[in-house]
């Protein structure tokens, strides 16, 4: 049997040991209700509260700012349509790209189709990114809410945040909201600087348990909450919290930043020996941008082939990549994202994405050349 080799990382990661040792010590030791009056809830109030200093610290953001979720899907939703549902009065233009993740997408297509929202979709270059010239002249007098992720989930393409950042400080009244939920523990993105609003991140993306977020709410902005019920996370998110989860969610971002600093340089490395030996496979082809791309995706075609087949030959050999988004591509092959880039249809039924951890190995991408290279030429005698 082939040894395992995980790149998928931008679906999930797996998570730390240290991370479920605090999940299971938490559950088991602190499993009061934090809402609940007795010592056994304040102890686990008191871990809940110290657990949002230290992400707010992290995200170096305040403390009263760092709102829990249940991860991105939540966290997007929360953001799109609280801000809609709160801001409806004043107008119902939105802005957003043709290329986020379908947790943004359907949030504003069902705001559009059940709730007469009008919604302007930004186009992007070949290199996957809008230009913030375009976002300027999309802006109305009721637009109230922007929308644009950081690293884009399939080819890693960064957004220029910080220059839309700037653009809307001048729109005070336009709420920013960034899905941050690629980029957390890989790619630094200042929140204040970039005068973000609203920024999303899940934890099972940076080694921590699926089940567990962060919405940054800047202090200020106002939406209204999707949940009714006990009023928790200053009112915005009904529920009892996942204290567990929480608690490992800012110990995996804690580990995940502090392996950014000493293994970034190596990601980076494995990435590009990646990229060069597939660009030597003939019939292959790079959708990744060149420049302002994030240092963990690299996503390519094989025009001709069916990228599930593909997938498919690699996992035979115990080697795990994969298609479009993680939650998109048990639904179609075709990625929407390399279709907006290229307008190539053909290119956009062929796409891998590949993603790293800080744990994958120079070896483990020289293994992954050589079963790519052995199943496109067997898939190719196939078809012939």
């Amino acid at each position: 049997m082939y040894k395992l080799i995980y790149f998928d990382n931008s679906a999930t990661t797996k998570p730390y040991k240290e991370v479920l040792d605090s999940f299971m010590k938490v559950s088991e030791n602190f499993f009061g209700n934090p809402s609940s009056l007795h010592s056994l809830g304040a102890a686990s109030e008191k871990l809940l509260s110290k657990s949002r200093q230290q992400i707010a610290d992290l995200l170096q953001v305040k403390e009263s700012e760092v709102l829990f979720t249940s991860g991105g899907t939540e966290g997007n939703n929360l953001a799109v349509k609280g801000t809609a549902l709160i801001h409806a009065k004043r107008g119902k233009h939105m802005i957003t790209t043709a290329v986020e993740h379908p947790s943004v997408l359907e949030a504003f297509r069902q705001l559009s189709e059940e709730f007469d929202f009008d919604v302007t979709y930004l186009e992007v270059d070949s290199q996957g990114r809008i230009s913030a010239k375009d976002l300027l002249r999309s802006l109305r007098s009721d637009t109230i809410l922007v929308s644009v992720m950081h690293v884009n989930n399939e080819v890693g393409t960064l957004q220029p945040i910080q220059e839309i950042g700037n653009i809307l400080s001048k729109y005070p009244k336009v709420i920013f909201h960034v899905d941050y939920v690629q980029g957390a523990g890989k790619v630094p993105l200042d929140i204040k600087k970039c005068k973000i609003d609203l920024l999303t991140i899940s934890a099972h993306k940076f080694h921590g348990l699926k089940g567990s977020g962060v919405l940054y709410i800047r202090d200020g902005v106002h939406i209204s909450p999707l949940f009714s019920g006990g009023s928790q996370e200053w009112k915005f998110r009904s529920g009892t919290e996942n204290v567990a989860g929480i608690v490992a969610m800012a110990k995996a971002l804690r580990m995940t930043m502090e392996m950014r600093d000493r293994e970034i340089s190596k990601m980076i490395k494995v990435r590009n020996q990646l990229k060069e030996g597939l660009n030597k496979i003939e019939g292959t082809v790079i959708n990744s941008p060149e420049k302002d791309s994030a240092p963990h995706i690299l996503n390519f075609s094989i025009p001709g082939l069916k990228s599930e087949v593909f997938v498919h030959a690699l996992e035979e050999k115990n080697i795990f990549v994969s298609t479009t988004s993680a939650c998109s591509s048990k639904r179609k092959t075709i990625s929407s994202t390399v279709l907006a880039m290229f307008k190539d249809e053909a290119r956009a039924e062929s796409t891998v994405r590949i993603s790293l951890s800080y744990h994958n190995t120079a070896a483990e991408a020289e293994s992954v050349i050589a079963a790519a290279k052995e199943a496109i030429i067997k898939l190719r005698e196939v078809m012939r």
